[in-house]
């Protein structure tokens, strides 16, 4: 599902050059969960942007889907991420205009689902939020808006998904209710997980923990 061979990334900064990541090398089965770990600055939301193609590497290759990224111009990268590819950020980015229905439905509208508004409140249903359809995000607690952005990722039914601390923003109560949620659904669909995390708890729940260091893989 997903492999990356030596891959580097390196920016310049103030004329010098910056070494982010060196030589990282992982691969994923359909079905996987990894764990990304590491101290601030280890260039863990980096490998993710790049193992998800929303960047390129200075040098090595991502294949996702059989696909090698670098040969895909940006529209032909975007393409194979709406195609195989969900996302769970840290900050949410539900759209404050749209109702937890209204945000969860939209991606699949403009995939041409069928049914989409059907579709969404179910998977919202499943995350106990049956009651908040008509909510705005301003209505909804964190862990609230938390699980609506699970349900958009899943209603799309990725083949992998890449969450980028996930639960950084909730308290511990909410943050394990999230955790459950978001490894139940990954059994039930069978979806690659990718996981960015500073919580030991979550990154225990995955199959798999690939440790970075000044990007590099120690473990």
């Amino acid at each position: 599902m997903l492999q990356a061979e030596q891959l580097t990334k390196q920016v310049s900064v103030s004329g010098r050059p910056l070494q982010i990541l060196d030589d990282v090398n992982l691969t994923l089965q359909r079905g996987d969960s990894l764990a990304i770990v590491g101290a601030s600055g280890s260039g863990k939301s980096t490998l993710l942007g790049l193992l998800a193609g929303l960047d390129l590497p200075s040098s090595g290759r991502v294949t996702l889907a059989g696909e090698a990224l670098s040969t895909l111009d940006e529209d032909r990268r975007a393409a194979l991420r709406e195609r195989y590819v969900g996302f769970v950020f840290q900050s949410f980015q539900l759209l404050p205009s749209l109702t937890a229905l209204e945000n969860v439905a939209l991606p699949l509208e403009l995939r041409g689902t069928a049914n989409a508004e059907r579709l969404a409140a179910d998977f919202l249903q499943r995350v106990g939020l049956d009651q908040r359809l008509h909510h705005y995000p301003r209505q909804l607690s964190g862990g609230e808006q938390q699980r609506v952005a699970l349900a958009r990722a899943f209603a799309c039914a990725p083949q992998i998904l890449f969450a980028d601390e996930p639960t950084g923003n909730l308290d511990t109560v909410t943050g394990t209710a999230v955790h459950e949620l978001l490894f139940a659904l990954n059994q039930e669909q069978g979806t690659t997980l990718v996981l960015v995390t500073h919580e030991q708890s979550l990154a225990a729940r995955c199959e798999k923990t690939l440790t970075l260091a000044a990007g590099r893989v120690v473990a």
